[in-house]
């Protein structure tokens, strides 16, 4: 039977912990770590999935000044033309995804991305299931508000 001895230096924000085998047998083991500042990093897992457009399942991130949208994206779904004030940078990082800019077609996949330009016009078409990743300057607060 192991006796967990626990102390925490709040200075270091460490714990260390040692074990000590019963039976006048002493082995020690100690292990160092940094407890987690939530206000930096967070889990992944913990952020709310919601559906922006049909088929377009997000994982939203905002920052003072950036809104990152992680998408997954159904085949055959699509965005239609629009155009907003925000720059957005798009990658796909699974799947093809048809881009149209300025009414001119490209497929998105792993090795090609867009930045498309404040104002510009848009739309696009998953041609598989897609994983996708688009970056806003500035927040999008409309949705922030979703």
């Amino acid at each position: 039977m192991f006796l967990i001895l626990k102390n925490v230096f709040d200075h270091f924000n460490q714990t260390v912990i040692s074990f000590f085998a019963s039976g006048g047998f002493r082995n020690n083991f100690t292990f160092n770590f940094t407890l987690m500042d939530e206000t930096i990093f967070k889990q992944f897992a913990d952020i709310d999935v919601k559906e922006i457009a049909p088929g377009f399942f997000s994982k939203l991130i905002h920052t003072a000044s950036n809104t990152i949208n992680f998408i997954e994206v159904k085949a055959g779904c699509s965005v239609p033309r629009h155009r907003h004030m925000h720059e957005q940078c798009s990658f796909a990082i699974e799947g093809k995804f048809e881009m149209t800019v300025n009414d001119v077609p490209q497929i998105l996949d792993p090795g090609l991305f867009a930045i498309i330009p404040s104002n510009a016009w848009h739309s696009g078409i998953a041609i598989t299931d897609c994983k996708l990743i688009d970056i806003f300057n500035p927040v999008r607060e409309d949705y922030r508000a979703l």
